[in-house]
């Protein structure tokens, strides 16, 4: 089973919007280094989190409408749903300890 899951602007609300586990989208472009540098710390934060909450990834390139809509102005940019609204946001590169708490927060 695939840990982290792959959106396209077409299954962005099924997959995010409609869930019903917190989860963690991930927006990032094959051309951003920082993107590359957040990767493997989402990808294990994931298998930590199987069960728990949904860690899903959005190719800002390839799919321009979700990032547009939740108005992402850089990459990497974590949103944090609940409930299907945004409660927490992340821009840039951050540690594997801060994501974690802000998703131990969404867990209750």
């Amino acid at each position: 089973m695939m840990a982290e899951i792959q959106l396209t602007d077409e299954t962005f609300d099924q997959d995010v919007v409609q869930s019903p586990q917190p989860v963690l989208v991930d927006f990032w472009a094959p051309w951003c280094g920082p993107c590359r540098m957040l990767a493997p710390v989402v990808e294990e934060i994931a298998k930590e989190y199987i069960g728990k909450i949904c860690v899903a990834k959005i190719n800002t390139d390839e799919h321009p409408n979700a990032a547009s809509r939740y108005k992402i102005s850089a990459i990497p940019t974590l949103l944090f749903f609940k409930g299907g609204k945004v409660v927490e946001q992340l821009v840039g590169v951050h540690s594997k300890a801060e994501i974690k708490k802000t998703l131990d927060s969404l867990i209750v």
